[in-house]
């Protein structure tokens, strides 16, 4: 079988900065972020008291189910939102039952990760085990936890009975789960595929564990500045929450039924550095590696990028070092070529950045509008780059590359291409 083109066809979102695709976009082009401070737990013990919380008490689905919500743990509610949103603006006719008609469920991956999984279950069922003995701990404590329960609940909410899993790999996770569902796609394995990443880690254990390895910020004074990827001032990222869900289809099946397509996937590269658990590597290596990947993947030129958007973590060494990554593999076109980092308005949101990425590069390429990398006000001198500082540009660029680097040395890239 010839390879297959692969399209976006629905795009859902769950972030502090918004809680579905049209506010999410509209902060971006505004430069607004929704960090603030945390209300989820209380933070006074934490030298980090601010995050990127998403806006939502009751996550609960089903018109306020509360069944619901207590047998899921948090990163699960916040997917199975962003994946209704997305299932929806597909637009898949409907089954009686109201689950889409697929024309061959076997043919519909759902391929859904998260860096670290159902952090809060774990905590709350420990003090359980500890304070209360085995038998009281919750039956619904796995369930709950493990990591692929994303990808299982979305396929049993929406029927879709083909390749079903998690890929885990941490700040990684949700590009590796798009590009392994695009590769599902063009192959012919698949017709659709339901993917990306969720997280939900602003708990204690998480907050003390990424402050323990003085990766967090520490602005407390000012949280809505403290996420400034590329600036001299940088001192952390900013922990934050949410979820990124694609639909992706084969050109062929997605004409067939007349979808609206958003954006086309052309190239997924993925490598490791092989250097250290939490650092990148600073020759750039398994980066440089990986955005070529992508690059022959999708069989362009470095040249016909217009639009980076970042990993751009607000870290001493992430912005530094992948500036200088972009800069091998781009040469002089490192300097024409315009990047941001979406993280400055959405936090870190970890195993969901992947996918919440992704759909603002393909709201980028579709809207002609590149957004902005905000609180970058004092540029550090290694970083150099066209980071379209603080103010969203109006230009329409044909391709877009999104990349995403994880602890344990994994990165991803994927190209998007604009689409008609």
């Amino acid at each position: 079988m010839a390879a297959q083109r692969v399209v976006i066809t629905g795009m859902g979102i769950v972030a502090c900065n918004g809680l579905d695709v049209p506010s999410f976009w509209d902060a971006l082009q505004n430069g607004r972020q929704g960090i603030g401070p945390i209300t989820l737990i209380d933070s006074t013990a934490h030298g980090t008291k601010f995050a990127g919380q998403v806006p939502l008490d009751n996550l609960a689905l089903a018109g306020g189910d509360r069944k619901i919500q207590r047998r899921k743990d948090r990163f699960v509610l916040l997917a199975l939102k962003a994946a209704a949103e997305a299932v929806a603006m597909a637009n898949f006719p409907k089954s009686t039952d109201g689950k889409p008609a697929w024309k061959d469920p076997f043919r519909v991956a759902t391929i859904i990760g998260a860096g670290i999984g159902g952090l809060s279950t774990i905590e709350d069922e420990y003090k359980t085990l500890l304070e209360r003995g085995p038998s009281r701990v919750s039956p619904m404590l796995v369930p709950k936890m493990i990591v692929d329960s994303c990808a299982g609940d979305v396929s049993i909410v929406y029927g879709a009975k083909g390749p079903n899993y998690a890929i885990v790999t941490a700040c990684a996770t949700g590009s590796h789960c798009i590009g392994a569902a695009f590769h599902h796609i063009r192959h012919g394995q698949c017709d659709a595929a339901i993917c990306g990443g969720a997280e939900a880690s602003i708990t204690h254990l998480g907050m003390a564990g990424f402050n323990s390895i003085g990766a967090l910020s520490k602005r407390n004074d000012d949280p809505a500045t403290a996420s400034r990827p590329f600036d001299k001032d940088r001192d952390g990222f900013v922990i934050a929450e949410g979820a990124g869900i694609l639909v992706m289809e084969s050109l062929e099946h997605a004409q067939a039924r007349g979808a609206t397509i958003l954006g086309e996937i052309v190239g997924y590269g993925a490598t490791g550095d092989a250097h250290h658990e939490t650092a990148p590597d600073p020759t750039g290596a398994g980066g440089a590696g990986c955005m070529r990947m992508a690059l022959r993947d999708a069989g362009i030129t470095p040249e016909q990028i217009g639009y980076i958007n970042a990993h751009g973590t607000s870290t001493e060494f992430n912005d530094k070092t992948e500036t200088a990554v972009i800069k091998q593999v781009f040469g002089a076109h490192a300097y024409k070529l315009a990047v941001s980092s979406t993280k400055s308005m959405t936090g870190h949101t970890l195993g969901a950045a992947g996918g919440i990425e992704a759909i603002a590069s393909i709201l980028a390429l579709r809207h002609g509008v590149l957004p902005p990398t905000i609180n970058l006000k004092t540029p550090d001198p290694e970083c150099d780059l066209d980071y379209v500082p603080n103010t969203a540009r109006k230009v329409q660029v044909e391709y877009a590359l999104s990349n995403n680097l994880g602890f344990g040395g994994h990165n991803a890239s994927v190209i998007f291409k604009r689409f008609g």
